[in-house]
């Protein structure tokens, strides 16, 4: 069972985290806010995303077989996973087949979430991750802190230390330095490796091309470097058309990184042709289900599947930016994360995650594809046993009862009131309140005031007070 409140208190507490989160998350949203605001048709945009990606999830099969045939009458090869482990199979024997020492993998949270770079440790084989958020947080021995920036906690003063530790070089603190000094690293692993692993952003059906978007040309050195490429797709990822393509680019971007476009756009359809210098002699495409077929039979959350991960809910979210990615302890965090990884895992493996949100809706507000993340935070939350819910229904029927009758909720509050004040304690709230000790760690009660509004308005009413509306 993986909880996410044994973490919280840990990184509520760190000052250090606490700074790094308030400001980049708000130069994060800032760019973003920016971005957004030159485009303007972006809600026309939004809703023809979410469209093309409802009427994709329900014709599902046959686009991924269109895109499958595709790949296939190119020379490429596809092989359809069922589980994490058939995927992590497929390319450990790929690699043993290639006798492959060294992989080289841009970013993929694919991977993150099937375990690929434990399989192919395992199997002996070295995974080096080249996306340089990432190459910082493997050599950090850490996951994902972000699922598009991966390093996002870590400031340059943070990074200059790891780097000194582990390239064998002292390092200041200057970005270009310490781009320089992560670029000659893996220019070797890259010039050694022989295989490249990268991830997918989208898949075209109609031509049969994968879309990978980065800043750094990882992703380009990776798929085509190495001799071999092996793409991780979710079976999810596929959109139908190719004009279909620059509507998702312009809201992924500038939703994820507040860019008008990335700096690299890489379409890949295949191996190397003969006419072509660059390229891998041979191209593999994993297609992972690992639970979606699950999510794409439930009518009512299948919408989850539509999710570009653009990171834009993580960025708004007032619980992920005070607890960072790490105390959800998933590869997958903040409000797409609290309604994946419980259709993924099971609610009872999560069941915290499903609550770990204000439903403020920020995350809906700012979804490309307007993903209704509230409400599938409410639905997952119905589903979890009367075990996990924490008192929730029987709250609401105890607050239902009290406010259906004016008599009773004056009384109640009356008496309540008198109850709350043995409490304080020099004009605050200091003793713990029965059942909600924990909530009264992190939050504060200022005194209440002598008089209710009501019985306020009521003396100033009987004393001729008001402005006479």
């Amino acid at each position: 069972m993986i909880r996410i409140r044994p973490q919280t208190a840990r990184y509520l507490y760190d000052r250090h985290l606490q700074e790094v989160l308030r400001t980049t998350m708000a130069t994060a949203q800032q760019a973003r806010d920016e971005a957004v605001a030159e485009v303007e048709n972006w809600e026309e945009l939004r809703n023809y995303a979410r469209q093309v990606k409802l009427h994709t999830l329900a014709h599902l099969g046959d686009y991924l077989e269109a895109l499958a045939d595709r790949i296939s009458s190119r020379g490429g090869r596809v092989f359809w996973a069922e589980t994490a482990e058939d995927a992590c199979n497929y390319v450990v024997e790929t690699a043993r087949r290639h006798s492959a020492r060294t992989v080289v993998k841009s970013k993929t949270m694919l991977g993150e979430e099937i375990g690929i770079n434990t399989a192919l440790q395992k199997a002996g084989v070295e995974p080096v991750e080249t996306d340089l958020g990432e190459f910082i947080v493997q050599l950090c021995q850490e996951p994902p802190f972000h699922i598009i920036t991966p390093a996002f906690h870590k400031t340059r003063q943070d990074v200059a230390r790891i780097f000194t530790q582990h390239l064998g070089q002292p390092l200041g603190e200057d970005p270009e330095e310490l781009t320089a000094a992560a670029r000659k690293a893996l220019r070797e692993k890259f010039l050694q490796a022989d295989l490249g692993i990268t991830g997918v952003n989208l898949a075209v059906a109609d031509s049969g091309h994968l879309v990978v978007v980065e800043n750094e040309g990882n992703a380009r050195l990776s798929l085509s470097a190495p001799p071999v490429h092996i793409a991780l797709m979710g079976i999810e990822k596929v959109i139908p058309r190719l004009q279909d393509l620059p509507v998702f680019l312009k809201l992924l971007t500038r939703s994820a990184t507040g860019q008008r476009i990335t700096s690299y756009v890489n379409l890949i359809g295949g191996p190397r042709c003969p006419e072509e210098v660059d390229g891998p002699e041979e191209f593999h495409l994993v297609l992972v289900d690992n639970g979606r077929s699950r999510i794409l039979a439930d009518e009512r959350k299948r919408e989850t599947l539509a999710c570009i991960r653009c990171g834009a809910c993580l960025n708004v979210c007032p619980v992920y930016g005070r607890i960072g990615g790490h105390a959800y302890r998933t590869v997958y965090q903040g409000p797409v994360g609290a309604v994946l990884m419980p259709q993924l895992l099971g609610p009872e493996q999560v069941p915290e995650h499903p609550f770990a949100s204000t439903l403020c809706e920020a995350c809906r507000d700012i979804c490309p594809v307007k993903i209704d993340i509230p409400r599938l935070l409410l639905e997952l939350r119905r589903e979890l046993p009367r075990r996990y819910r924490r008192g929730d229904a029987l709250a609401m029927r105890v607050w239902a009862w009290t406010f259906e009758n004016a008599g009773r909720y004056a009384g109640i509050s009356a008496w309540g009131r008198r109850l709350l004040r043995l409490f304080y304690r020099d004009g605050r709230l200091a003793l713990p309140l029965p059942v909600l000790g924990r909530w009264q760690s992190t939050r504060d009660l200022p005194r209440l005031p002598n008089k209710t509004f009501y019985e306020e308005f009521s003396n100033q009413s009987a004393d001729g007070g008001g402005n006479g509306q």
